[in-house]
């Protein structure tokens, strides 16, 4: 039996993709009408505008799309949502911060596992899976009835819960040395991801986050903190002061 095995975990919304995959999906649904237009100017576009102007949390605008998204998809064949998935990854797929991109590179040239831990959609987060080539993934679970429709139900992997559960299964299988794996995030969603390795890593923190990190010293103290703006990135210390 060989030793143990060094894994990456990388959330994918706003760690490796500048955005969000189920945003994109959403607007390219829209497009294409298979959700009403209305939709987004009655009931999104309001948090979408606080969210852009700085007065609201970017996890507050997902988690109220994702519930109207959810919904929006309850009836339609999976076959035309992900032919649209196809469209997104290939349009938006190249749209990451380098520094991901050059740490997933890293990972590739060093023989670590690789994984992706995104609460997007599996239909999504499958084809970026595929595009990096990374070792598996895990992602939000759409449910389909007996002919191939969403159901409007779903397995959400947002919450640090969930993921904690997914990760868990993938340290059994692949026989993970959690003391020198890497994970990668930037919301509270992935903070049970983050204190679970031995090397964490954070890329562009919400504030929520930041504070969380601040207030857990054993975090604090091994953590990384990296911020990437236009073409320069910038490592951060858990004591810098944020306004």
């Amino acid at each position: 039996m060989g030793g143990k095995n060094i894994a990456a975990f990388f959330d994918i919304d706003g760690t490796i993709y500048r955005n969000s995959l189920m945003i994109e999906h959403f607007k390219k649904l829209i497009k294409y009408e298979v959700i009403d237009p209305a939709i987004w100017h009655n009931q999104v576009k309001h948090t979408y505008l606080e969210w852009e102007r700085r007065y609201a949390d970017f996890e507050v605008y997902l988690e109220e799309l994702a519930e109207i998204y959810v919904e929006q998809l309850k009836g339609v064949n999976k076959s035309y949502i992900e032919f649209i998935a196809n469209q997104v990854i290939s349009l938006n797929g190249d749209k990451v911060y380098k520094y991901s991109r050059d740490r997933i590179k890293y990972h590739k040239e060093k023989g670590h596992n690789i994984f992706f831990i995104s609460g997007s959609p599996d239909f999504l987060v499958s084809r970026m899976a595929e595009k990096y080539e990374v070792t598996e993934y895990r992602a939000s679970i759409y449910e389909v009835d007996e002919n191939n429709n969403f159901t409007g139900k779903l397995k959400p992997m947002w919450q640090s819960e969930r993921k904690h559960l997914a990760i868990n299964e993938l340290l059994e299988k692949y026989n993970v040395d959690l003391e020198n794996s890497f994970a990668y995030g930037d919301t509270t969603g992935d903070y049970s991801m983050l204190k679970l390795v031995g090397n964490p890593i954070v890329i562009n923190p919400n504030k929520e986050l930041f504070y969380m990190i601040k207030d857990d010293k054993e975090l604090s103290e091994r953590i990384k903190i990296m911020v990437e703006r236009k073409n320069i990135i910038y490592k951060l210390s858990p004591s810098v002061e944020i306004l």
